[in-house]
């Protein structure tokens, strides 16, 4: 299984090991360049910003980890999203309208532990 990972699911495997199984089994793992730059503004308000950014770097350089970018495609799966979310009264973080953007497009599992990612009903979740 391919996996997209959502920034509080790195942060939960780095920091309590949570979806490790997963991570480990997954014969790729994806890492959504939206979490990527989450991740360094979250570096930047802590103590330990080289230690964080030598760990993602080292995460990131695992043969079997991609930073995914969105491209011109992407934009019809955040707007399909978007729309879908605005019929139903739901809304998500735009950041995370995104990732579930990239997931979609690539049929790629979701690892998040985020419920509003429940009102994309076409989303492909894992949860921890």
């Amino acid at each position: 299984m391919e996996i997209l990972l959502d920034t509080n699911a790195y942060s939960r495997f780095i920091t309590f090991r949570e979806w490790e199984t997963t991570i480990s089994e997954a014969s790729h793992v994806y890492l959504p360049l939206i979490a990527v730059a989450e991740l360094r503004a979250g570096f930047l308000k802590g103590t330990r910003t080289a230690a964080n950014e030598k760990t993602l770097r080292d995460f990131c350089d695992q043969k079997k980890v991609s930073i995914l970018s969105p491209d011109l495609p992407t934009s019809f799966q955040y707007a399909a999203i978007y729309h879908h979310l605005r019929l139903t009264g739901h809304s998500i973080p735009v950041n995370d309208l995104w990732i579930a953007a990239l997931a979609i497009q690539h049929g790629l599992w979701l690892c998040t532990s985020d419920a509003h990612f429940d009102a994309i009903p076409q989303l492909l979740r894992v949860t921890s």
